[in-house]
């Protein structure tokens, strides 16, 4: 799937779910190596707890950050 992030320095959000479970995310944009370690992270991880941990975190003094991004993006998939 692809998400068009919106109030952050990354632009889109590529990644795949299967059997509930996250794989090959990848992020067009922003800090590079933290975007690689939160996709490393993710991989594999159970969507719901994904969620749980990465929602609501802000960046600075926006209102939402990569990761906030990457939680809303999975609950629009698992919402399909």
């Amino acid at each position: 799937m692809d998400y068009k992030t919106k109030g952050v320095c990354s632009q889109q959000i590529h990644f795949e779910i299967e059997d509930n479970k996250i794989h090959n995310v990848s992020f067009v944009g922003g800090c590079n190596g933290n975007l690689q370690g939160i996709s490393h992270l993710v991989e594999g991880m159970d969507v719901d707890e994904a969620i749980s941990r990465l929602e609501g975190i802000q960046c600075g003094f926006k209102t939402t950050s990569c990761p906030d991004q990457l939680a809303k993006a999975l609950k629009e998939a698992v919402n399909k």
